[in-house]
C-alpha cells in the first residue's frame, strides 16, 4: 500500500497532464481544420475532469496495479469526439488531428527534461520533485509510443489510414471495430513494447537528449 501511495503521488500530476493535453491537442487540431465537434462539447479544455474516463482512467489501472504487483498497467481517457467528415479535407486532415495528441505529449516529455536539468541547475535537493519529473518524461514517452502504434483507433492507425491510397485506407479502415482487441492481445503478449513502443521510445529520447544537448555541457 505504501508503493501505491508513493507511486500515485509521484505519477499524478504528469499523467495527469500527459492525459488532458493529449485530448485537448486533438480538440485544438480537430477545431483548427474544419472540426468544431470536440469545442463545442467542451474538451477543447485544460480540465483534467473534462478527459477522466472514470473506469478507463482510475479504475482499470487501480485494478491492474494490485493484479499485477505494478508489473503491468494499462488506462484510457475519454476519447475525444470527432466528425471527420467535417474537416476541410477529411482523408488529409485526419492524419494531422491524431499527430496532435502524440505530438503534445513529445511537447511534454521536452518541458519535464527541462525541469529536470532546472532542478539540478538550481540545486533542489528534495528527491520528490525529481522523481516526478522523471516520471513526466516516462509518461508522455510511453503515451507518445503507444499512441503511435498504427492500429486503429489508436493514433497511429488514423495516421497510416490517412497515408494509404483510398482503396487500402477504407479496408484498413474497417479494422477499427476490433482494433482495442488486437491491441490488447499484443500488450498482453509483449509484442507491442517489444517490438515498436521501446524501438520508438529509444528514437524520442534521443531526440530529447540531442534538443537538450546544450544543458548537458553544463554538467562536464
Amino acid at each position: 500500500m505504501n508503493d501505491l501511495i508513493q507511486t500515485v503521488a509521484v505519477y499524478a500530476l504528469p499523467v495527469l497532464f500527459a492525459i488532458t493535453l493529449h485530448e485537448a491537442a486533438h480538440a485544438f487540431a480537430a477545431k483548427y481544420f474544419g472540426d468544431t465537434t470536440a469545442y463545442m462539447m467542451g474538451r477543447m479544455s485544460l480540465n483534467p475532469l473534462k478527459h477522466i474516463d472514470p473506469f478507463g482512467t482510475i479504475v482499470i489501472p487501480v485494478l491492474l496495479y494490485f493484479a499485477t504487483s505494478g508489473a503491468f498497467l494499462f488506462g484510457y481517457a475519454k476519447p475525444v469526439p470527432l466528425d471527420f467528415g467535417k474537416l476541410r479535407k477529411p482523408k488529409r486532415d485526419m492524419a494531422w488531428v491524431a499527430l496532435a495528441g502524440p505530438a503534445a505529449n513529445f511537447l511534454m516529455a521536452l518541458i519535464w527534461t527541462l525541469m529536470i536539468y532546472a532542478l539540478a541547475i538550481g540545486g533542489v535537493e528534495e528527491e520528490f520533485f525529481m522523481l516526478m519529473a522523471k516520471a513526466g518524461v516516462l509518461t508522455n514517452l510511453v503515451m507518445f509510443a503507444f499512441n503511435l502504434f498504427p492500429i486503429p483507433p489508436l493514433d497511429g492507425g488514423r495516421i497510416l489510414t490517412s497515408l494509404l491510397p483510398n482503396k487500402y485506407a477504407y479496408k484498413f479502415a474497417q479494422i477499427e471495430p476490433y482494433g482495442f482487441f488486437i491491441v490488447m492481445a499484443l500488450v498482453l503478449l509483449k509484442v507491442i513494447y517489444t517490438w515498436w513502443m521501446a524501438p520508438v521510445m529509444y528514437l524520442a529520447g534521443s531526440l530529447l537528449q540531442l534538443i537538450t544537448s546544450p544543458l548537458s555541457l553544463l554538467f562536464n
